[in-house]
């Protein structure tokens, strides 16, 4: 979980030392989550904007990163911008410099490829759907804790979950079909 990942804030830290200590984790978390780099430091920019009016209060919390990541979360379900016109065309390379700053790929050409397909299949998922698997294996979280976060039962979650990967594995499939009949 992302909590045990992350050392817990220590008291005493202003909103400034917070905000410049985390926000590159909280960039990477909106970028996976919004699969747009730009609205993903809107999402972040609007919600650092609200914690700084709040610190006090939720640097009381047992964990203020991971109160700030939920708030990102919310953002991101909540964004009022038309999301038929999001840009995904460079979203790939995008993945792939998360997934190179994490140790990732080897062959540079053949991860931007694969990694600008799996953002164009999952920009067809809806929102909650999205959310359940960035934060079920981007952040690693439980289904009970992804429940916790998005207001919804675990039972909730799992569907979600299987209808994503269901939509995702069915379009792997007719991109393989394509690609196989372009071949031949």
């Amino acid at each position: 979980m992302h909590n045990e990942r992350t050392a817990r804030i220590q008291e005493g830290v202003t909103f400034e030392q917070f905000a410049m200590a985390r926000l590159p984790s909280l960039l990477r978390y909106a970028v996976v989550l919004t699969g747009d780099r730009d609205l993903a430091q809107d999402v972040v920019q609007e919600v650092l904007a609200r914690t700084q009016v709040k610190w006090r209060r939720i640097s009381e919390t047992d964990s203020p990163e991971a109160y700030v990541r939920r708030m990102v979360l919310n953002e991101y379900l909540s964004w009022r911008r038309s999301w038929a016109a999001r840009n995904v065309h460079a979203a790939g390379e995008r993945l792939v410099e998360i997934d190179d700053a994490r140790g990732g790929v080897r062959d540079h050409a053949e991860g931007v490829v694969e990694a600008d397909a799996l953002w164009h299949r999952l920009a067809l998922l809806g929102r909650k759907q999205r959310a359940v698997l960035v934060l079920r294996y981007y952040e690693q979280m439980e289904d009970e804790a992804i429940a916790d976060l998005l207001g919804c039962a675990p039972a909730t979650v799992r569907s979600h979950a299987s209808r994503a990967l269901k939509t995702l594995r069915l379009n792997s499939e007719q991109e393989q079909r394509v690609h196989a009949e372009e071949r031949s």
